[in-house]
């Protein structure tokens, strides 16, 4: 099967999968942010394809390049595909990670001016149970790789559920500690009044004494 042939496929799969697109420009880069847990295995398919499908592209050329970046900024992989491509990383910390697209041709960039559509289908800690061992006529092998597949389920919706209670803790403890902020504010503010307020009748009284209005 040819690189048409392919890429024919893959554009089915993301169309038929619960994948997302967005538009992308010649030599233009755009990020999506995913959340991720720690020590989760991301799997990411994309299609690059022009916006138009009736119309003829003028730059035959085209490639993508990917860049991840986890929560602290830092380049987990940078990798230049050509129109359609897998990607496949490992997320060491929980948190925000940064998926960067960034369209590439061999036209400069004055003329780069075409406008372009990614198809883009990410799965995190999921993993399809393959053709060959489906196939396969040992029931036990099948069995054992239904268990496996469903093992890594089971860890990869464990580790999301930590993540959550992990996001849920710091977020319970911002809460505390802007009310009690608030609290301590309220507490200066009527103290800050009160004093104001007795200077005032103190000042008030002594001008009364001094006039012998009392």
């Amino acid at each position: 099967m040819g690189f048409r042939g392919v890429g024919v496929l893959l554009q089915c799969y993301l169309m038929l999968a619960a994948a997302m697109f967005f538009d992308l420009g010649e030599q233009e880069g755009k990020c999506i942010i995913e959340e991720i847990p720690e020590d989760t295995l991301v799997t990411g398919y994309f299609l690059l394809e022009p916006w138009d499908m009736k119309s003829v592209t003028s730059s035959p050329h085209l490639g993508v390049t990917v860049t991840v970046r986890d929560p602290n900024h830092e380049v987990l992989m940078t990798k230049r595909y050509g129109k359609f491509g897998k990607l496949t990383f490992t997320a060491h910390a929980s948190g925000q990670h940064y998926l960067c697209f960034q369209s590439n041709s061999t036209r400069f960039s004055v003329f780069a001016r075409e406008k372009l559509k990614l198809h883009l289908d990410v799965q995190m800690g999921e993993h399809t149970i393959g053709h060959s061992t489906a196939k396969t006529k040992d029931n036990m092998a099948l069995l054992e790789s239904s268990l496996r597949h469903l093992l890594e389920q089971m860890m990869y919706i464990i580790r999301q559920q930590e993540y959550q209670r992990e996001k849920e803790e710091v977020f319970r403890q911002i809460s505390e500690e802007t009310n009690s902020k608030v609290l301590w504010w309220a507490v200066v503010q009527t103290s800050i009044l009160l004093s104001v307020g007795f200077c005032q009748m103190k000042r008030l009284k002594d001008f009364f004494i001094a006039k012998k209005l009392v």
